[in-house]
């Protein structure tokens, strides 16, 4: 089958795109992949044996691209370049990545009538309200999450199937909009085995924090992540755990708001801020850890959706602190492999470092369910067994 995957970005890095594109070709599909460029990338290339096909776009494009259901300009350009590139490319059925590009993509289908999957990476609607843009004058005024909600739901309704990362989110569509559970499919973001058995780990990481019980948190440190919570918690348990170290890897225009936080505590030389870090230095990061950590704050958003951080801390045998928020809680709960918090309790957070702290069998035990886990159950191999099923059907 020719699959071609719509992607309103530059390509690569998308992880999930990618993953999802190699797999269906080893699988004896053909993926064509429509992008964006912005310079002077190849028109046309093949990465891994996805044949990538980049449509030129400009600054002012992409900034339309933020008032794709405010104004119509948007949908209408990019519906063009999509028709092109499904009759140049004999294009079978469609798989759209997330909701910004979909009003283009059904516009660019309305003649040829090919199936299509709609791919939700996220809740687009819920995040969008703690996007800092729309949280301000002109963006407040302009961008409405309530108008990108319903959008979202014509699109779930229109399209033939729809891929999700979690049970929570099929669960959520189908209440809300009415999709058929037999036309969602789960597919997580998920770690490849080769992450965790090929992993290129650095002595100096591993060396530096030896002395140290380190909580460690890796990824986007954003306010919504909670880590306010756990920087509270360090100022509750260093005299009882006097080697504890917070260690961030990551992160966010708002780091400002964080750093005050550990000054005004007065706890600088307990939390280290590590500053964003290549990804391939989060294994090394993860094995000097004692403790790895997601106290996420809760939301529809993070409620129906996984840090996909939590499966990098599992395949290394790491025990987890993560919060109540709701598709997290479940999967760490049902792997058997960290302890919860409540969100956005400082206090509760603390109790469960200490517990951990005071019970090195605890941690070794959960930290080898969550890999077994992964190794058996949910690395990326097993989970995009259901994507492969999907386009088999």
């Amino acid at each position: 089958m020719r699959i071609g995957m719509i992607l309103d970005k530059t390509f690569p890095p998308d992880p999930r795109v990618a993953n999802e594109a190699i797999s269906l070709i080893e699988n004896g599909h053909e993926v064509f992949l429509f992008c964006l460029k912005y310079q002077n990338e190849k028109t046309n290339e093949t990465i891994k044996g996805i044949q990538v096909k980049r449509y030129k776009s400009s600054k002012l494009l992409y900034k339309l691209s933020a008032l794709a259901y405010t104004l119509p300009f948007y949908s209408s350009i990019m519906s063009k370049k999509i028709e092109h590139f499904l009759k140049f490319n004999s294009i079978d059925v469609i798989h759209m990545h997330d909701i910004q590009i979909a009003s283009a993509v059904f516009k660019a289908n309305k003649k040829l009538k090919l199936k299509t999957t709609l791919d939700l990476h996220e809740n687009r609607p819920e995040i969008m309200k703690f996007y800092p843009h729309l949280q301000k004058l002109p963006g407040k005024f302009l961008i409405s999450s309530k108008k990108w909600k319903r959008k979202e739901e014509g699109f779930v309704k229109k399209a033939t199937n729809v891929v999700v990362v979690t049970e929570e989110a099929k669960l959520e569509l189908i209440n809300r909009v009415g999709k058929p559970s037999k036309n969602i499919v789960v597919v997580p973001n998920t770690v490849h085995k080769v992450y965790f058995e090929n992993a290129d780990l650095q002595p100096e990481i591993i060396e530096k924090y030896k002395s140290n019980f380190v909580l460690l948190y890796v990824g986007d440190t954003g306010l919504r992540r909670g880590l306010q919570t756990a920087i509270e918690s360090i100022s509750l348990v260093k005299d009882k755990i006097l080697s504890i170290k917070l260690v961030i890897v990551g992160s966010n225009s708002s780091d400002s708001v964080l750093k005050n936080q550990v000054k005004n505590l007065g706890i600088e030389a307990f939390v280290d801020f590590e500053g964003w870090k290549n990804e391939t230095l989060f294994p090394s990061y993860i094995k000097a850890s004692s403790i790895c950590i997601s106290p996420l704050k809760r939301n529809l958003h993070h409620d129906t959706t996984y840090a996909n951080k939590i499966f990098q801390y599992m395949s290394f045998a790491k025990p987890l602190l993560v919060s109540n928020a709701i598709s997290q809680q479940n999967i760490v709960e049902k792997a058997v492999a960290g302890l919860v918090h409540k969100a956005e309790n400082s206090n509760d957070f603390s109790l469960k470092v200490l517990e951990l702290f005071n019970n090195l069998g605890l941690q070794k035990e959960l930290g080898e369910n969550g890999k077994t886990f992964i190794e058996n159950e949910f690395c990326w191999e097993l989970t995009s067994k259901k994507l492969i099923a999907l386009y088999h059907n």
